[in-house]
C-alpha cells in the first residue's frame, strides 16, 4: 500500500484537489469520475461528495494508494 501525506497551510483541502496533488489520480476528470462512482474512501467509507473538505488527519483510499492531510 502507497501512503501519501500531502502537507496544506489551509485548513482544508477538496477530495478532488487531494487525489490530484497527491498523484493518485492525473486530472481532476478522473477525480471526479473515480469519486462519483463511488470508487474513492475517505475515513474508510464511500465518499461521493467531490466538494468533501478533508481536514487534518483525513485519508483518502483509491484501491492499494491512501493520501492523508496533515496541516502546517
Amino acid at each position: 500500500m502507497k501512503h501519501n501525506i500531502i502537507t496544506i497551510e489551509e485548513e482544508f483541502i477538496r477530495l478532488d484537489n487531494l487525489l490530484k496533488f497527491s498523484g493518485i489520480v492525473a486530472t481532476g476528470g478522473e477525480a471526479k469520475v473515480l469519486i462519483q462512482s463511488g470508487q474513492v474512501l475517505v475515513n474508510g467509507e464511500v465518499c461521493t461528495m467531490r466538494g468533501k473538505k478533508m481536514r487534518d488527519g483525513d485519508k483518502a483510499q483509491y484501491e492499494d494508494r491512501i493520501a492523508e492531510v496533515s496541516v502546517r
